[in-house]
């Protein structure tokens, strides 16, 4: 490994204590990524921190860094049960910044966020290797409906209704077009859609979307049949609609990724949401909520 000058590797402990990750360390001090790795590494196997402590001086910190006598006395951290961290981040609302928190409660020496989610993400990938997806601009929007559902309350008479979340998103840059509807019917699937398109601007060449009945009315690997209203919707504005194969999640990771933030999002309200009267079951269009990751 490359040795850097003391200010560079202070520099290096200095923002991957601010969550930096090292890629971007990396680029932000035009030092090798594998050379900022190895460098958090020994810090972490020596139990150093940012900010060091006061009594240790820029000569103290380079002969624990490198001093081999020093070395022979270096400390492991402590690995979080990456096993179990794979299941919790399974439940709905839990993230990687939740569990770390609750690993650092436990060792409150152990890694920081950046560092935490990097080898979370190695462990992870050694579990089923997959082919990165790369979706051009304007190839595909997904759309689905979101497991949660939402109470809409009438302000003027109290009525308490329960609205479905309509999730579109863009393939390439996941910008995401979210409302609430009444329904799933098909009139209902066919107005979302409609609405998605005038707020995006335009028309993707391909919709890709769940096996709904409003989508499919046969289902099938190679082969399904497409519900002949949502046909026509496709034809109208000149895109095809290409259903997700049965039981393969990838063919709409973009989607579930999406619809994961809409929840989340949506979570975080501890209340029912207020929403405009044009919401209502009444053949008004609704107001859709618009969310950016």
């Amino acid at each position: 490994m490359k040795r850097l000058p003391m200010r560079n590797v202070k520099d290096v402990l200095r923002l991957s204590a601010e969550d930096l990750s090292t890629r971007q360390i990396a680029a932000i001090l035009a030092i090798g990524r594998t050379t900022v790795r190895g460098y958090l590494d020994r810090a972490t196997e020596l139990g150093l921190s940012w900010p060091p402590p006061p009594e240790m001086s820029d000569t103290d910190l380079e002969h624990r860094l490198f001093d081999r006598a020093c070395q022979n006395t270096k400390r492991i951290a402590t690995q979080p049960d990456w096993a179990h961290v794979h299941r919790e981040l399974r439940r709905k609302g839990v993230t990687l910044s939740l569990l770390r928190e609750e690993y650092r409660a436990d060792h409150p020496d152990g890694y920081g966020y950046s560092r935490f989610c990097e080898i979370y993400t190695r462990w992870e990938g050694k579990l089923s290797p997959v082919m990165h997806q790369r979706h051009p601009a304007g190839e595909r929007l997904f759309v689905d409906y979101a497991g949660h559902t939402v109470d809409v309350i009438n302000p003027m008479t109290g009525e308490v209704r329960t609205a479905q979340l309509f999730v579109a998103a863009l393939g390439a840059s996941s910008y995401t077009f979210a409302e609430a509807i009444c329904t799933k019917s098909l009139p209902d699937w066919v107005a979302s859609h409609v609405r998605a398109f005038g707020f995006l601007g335009g028309v993707t060449a391909q919709i890709v979307s769940d096996n709904l009945k409003a989508v499919v009315t046969k289902a099938c690997f190679y082969d399904p049949v497409i519900n002949r209203t949502h046909g026509d919707l496709a034809a109208h504005y000149d895109t095809a609609v290409v259903p997700a194969r049965p039981h393969k999640p990838t063919d709409e990771s973009k989607i579930e990724s999406a619809v994961l933030l809409v929840e989340r999002w949506m979570s975080c309200w501890k209340r029912a949401i207020w929403l405009e009267a044009r919401l209502w079951c009444d053949g008004e269009a609704a107001q859709p909520s618009v969310l950016q990751p």
